[in-house]
C-alpha cells in the first residue's frame, strides 16, 4: 500500500453534518454559542412563517379581539388573555425548537437573546416582544380588531409619484 505524506488515519478526518471533526474541536466555546445562537434564529424564523403558526395566533386573536378597546385604561382582562397568549406561543416555539434541535434549553436560550437581542431579526424581534411587552401585545391584537371591523386606516391609493427628474 502506497503512503502519501499524510499518515492520519481516516478517523481523524471523520466528518460530522459536513464539519470536520478537528475543525469541531478546535472551534472556541464562543463560536459554539454563535453557532447555536443563529441556528436557533434560523429554526424560530422557519416556526414562526410557518402556517402552523399563523393558525395558531390567528385562532387566538378570533377569540379574544372582541375584549381590546383602543383606550387608554387597560381592562383586568387583557392580562390574562396575555398570560394565555404568552403560554401558546411560547410551548409551541419551545415545542418546535425541541424537535428541531437535541438538547434544546428555553431558558439557556431566553438568556442569551437578552445580550444579543441586537443581532435578531426585527420581523422575529418584534414576535418575541409581543410575549414580554404588554403593550406590543395589546396593540396587535387593536390592530387586528380594526382589521377585522373594517375600521383600519388604508393608505391603498395615496402613493403620489412623480417622473424621475422632476422637482417638487
Amino acid at each position: 500500500m502506497a503512503t502519501g505524506g499524510n499518515t492520519s488515519s481516516c478517523s481523524s478526518m471523520e466528518q460530522i453534518n459536513g464539519v470536520k471533526e478537528e475543525d469541531i474541536v478546535s472551534l472556541k466555546s464562543n463560536n459554539v454559542e454563535d453557532l447555536l445562537f443563529d441556528e436557533t434564529i434560523g429554526h424560530i424564523q422557519d416556526i414562526i412563517i410557518d402556517d402552523r403558526f399563523s393558525e395558531l395566533q390567528q385562532n387566538f386573536m378570533d377569540k379574544h379581539y372582541h375584549n381590546f378597546e383602543d383606550i387608554e385604561e387597560n381592562k383586568f382582562i387583557y392580562t390574562d388573555i396575555h398570560k394565555q397568549y404568552v403560554e401558546l406561543i411560547e410551548r409551541h416555539i419551545e415545542t418546535e425548537l425541541t424537535l428541531r434541535i437535541p438538547g434544546f434549553n428555553m431558558q439557556h436560550f431566553m438568556i442569551t437573546l437578552e445580550s444579543r437581542k441586537n443581532e435578531v431579526p426585527e420581523e422575529i424581534f418584534d414576535i418575541l416582544l409581543s410575549f414580554t411587552e404588554f403593550l406590543t401585545f395589546k396593540q396587535m391584537f387593536l390592530d387586528y380588531k380594526a382589521e377585522k371591523d373594517g375600521t383600519s386606516l388604508n393608505l391603498d391609493g395615496l402613493l403620489i409619484s412623480s417622473p424621475a427628474g422632476t422637482n417638487r
